[in-house]
């Protein structure tokens, strides 16, 4: 019975915050493409995260536009769930290697919101190639800083845009290499921290 209280409340805390650092990280992902701010998905993120920001925007500065006061909120998001994951599992609420698995987990959490904005990008292109869809137009302007160098690369052959396979195969092998290299370096679980 413990047992199954301790999964069931690892997998709230696990959906609760998961959804919440999510849009967290997309807002700083948006601060880093220059999104258009206008779009009503942006606005919507912009307000769901903010009461939890401002707080945190008085003691970090903003640095070329981007706001350092979203990724610090990120990383105490995930430290926050991770903690509490511990404690549910009954181990100590905090060890200092914490904060290593979170940095970590962030910078998977980033790898996984490219690789499937990009994958969205390529099924819409298929599907609908001239949406002008709120969503649609938030995939393409977030995914633009890694795709316009890919492209100078690998440029458009035939009206098809091949710089997409470049960055699929980057972030693969960051995954492969860098991701899950680290969670065996640094002891982590699979699946015990959000984001990896």
């Amino acid at each position: 019975m413990a047992d199954s209280f301790a999964d069931s409340g690892v997998y709230i805390v696990k959906v609760i915050f998961g959804l919440y650092g999510l849009l967290v990280m997309v807002r700083f992902l948006m601060q880093i493409a220059r999104v258009d701010f206008y779009n009503p998905i942006c606005q919507g993120i912009v307000q769901i995260t903010e009461p939890a920001l401002k707080p945190l925007a008085m003691l970090f500065p903003t640095i070329r536009g981007v706001n350092l006061a979203t990724l610090v909120l990120a990383f105490l998001i995930t430290l926050a769930s991770l903690m509490l994951i511990s404690m549910l599992l009954g181990y100590s609420a905090f060890q200092p290697f914490f904060l290593a698995w979170v940095a970590l987990a962030l910078f998977g959490q980033i790898l996984d919101i490219y690789f499937w904005a990009l994958l969205i990008m390529v099924i819409s292109s298929w599907i609908a190639p001239h949406s002008g869809h709120p969503a649609l137009n938030l995939v393409q302007q977030l995914t633009e800083p890694l795709c316009t160098p890919a492209r100078k690369l690998l440029p458009p052959m035939g009206g098809l845009d091949l710089s997409i396979i470049l960055v699929f195969l980057a972030i693969t092998v960051t995954e492969r290499i860098v991701i899950i290299g680290l969670m065996q370096t640094l002891g982590i679980p699979p699946g015990f921290v959000m984001g990896l």
